[in-house]
């Protein structure tokens, strides 16, 4: 079935590209392949990257957006790799995804630790998906394929991820809470933390409660028991990451750390006006740092009757 036969208006959406952050993440042991196994309490801001699909006479990627430079426009794009994945599976099941033309705006900053590439490879998929529903489980099942953080990202879900990101535990209950997340402008070099690493065989996070977190208190209280086993290294490659942190602090946040393997800090906030009024102050003293205000949305599971 050529599904390039379905009309043009019907192939037309947009998907947001969330930034991921490590709320916690631990480095448990190595693979011989080199991947590291990891253990880490992963939430979705409700900003990002943005995404937009719609049919074409030929595949095409354009990028804007304040981070947009720099960013290939070929399959060196991690965006366009997906569609290739899209298509290889959609091919294996009788079906041929027509050209799309794909335009991305690019939000987060680059090489940041809070997803960027994977999100947006992400996005692709679910949009897909949407359209073409009978790919979704295998899109799923292949996504592993184009990064450790793209499955996490396709499901978009709080959750504890284990392996090398290819198994999620959703969170059964999750607070709405406000963060800010702050970047330095320094890019941190994934493979260069994980090489850093003092120890690869670290503890496991301590078991998440059954019912999930009730509040911010309950979660944050959880996380000061937790760490960023990257963060001592990334501090190592970028230094200005403890100011960030040390500046968050003085903002009143809650609780801050460095999402990934950096250079992005979150910090938890229990308001959105007072994220907003910390962002504010941040962008006056600090012009070179990148700032955003978000939030996590509230999540919560209930058992079937």
């Amino acid at each position: 079935m050529d599904l390039s036969e379905r009309p043009a208006q019907t192939l037309r959406s947009v998907a947001l590209a969330p930034a991921k952050i490590n709320l916690a993440l631990h480095v448990t042991g190595r693979r011989e392949n080199g991947y590291h196994d990891l253990d880490s309490l992963v939430v979705f801001a409700e900003h990002g990257d943005r995404l937009w699909i719609e049919a074409a006479d030929a595949d095409r990627l354009t990028i804007d957006g304040p981070f947009a430079a720099g960013l290939p426009l070929d399959r060196g794009n991690l965006v366009l790799r997906a569609l290739d994945l899209a298509r290889s599976v959609a091919a294996r099941s009788g079906l041929a995804l027509p050209p799309l033309r794909i335009h991305l705006e690019k939000n987060l900053p680059l090489a940041s630790g809070i997803g960027g590439g994977s999100a947006d490879a992400a996005a692709l998929l679910r949009l897909v998906t949407e359209r073409w529903p009978a790919l979704g489980a295998a899109l799923a099942d292949e996504a592993l394929a184009l990064g450790a953080d793209v499955p996490m990202c396709l499901s978009g879900q709080a959750a504890r991820v284990r392996g090398v990101g290819e198994i999620a535990a959703p969170v059964p209950r999750l607070p709405r809470f406000a963060l800010v997340l702050v970047n330095c402008g320094a890019p941190v070099s994934t493979p260069a933390a994980f090489a850093a690493l003092e120890r690869r065989d670290n503890p496991a996070l301590p078991p998440l409660p059954e019912a999930g977190f009730g509040d911010l208190g309950a979660l944050i209280a959880y996380l000061r028991q937790t760490r960023n086993d990257l963060e001592a290294p990334a501090l190592g490659l970028v230094p200005e990451i403890a100011d960030v942190s040390a500046a968050l602090a003085g903002e009143g946040a809650l609780f801050q750390r460095m999402s990934g393997s950096g250079a992005t800090v979150f910090a938890l906030f229990e308001t959105d006006g007072a994220a907003r009024a910390a962002v504010s102050r941040l962008q006056s003293r600090h012009p070179r740092w990148w700032a955003m205000a978000s939030s996590v949305a509230e999540r919560e599971v209930r058992p079937c009757p």
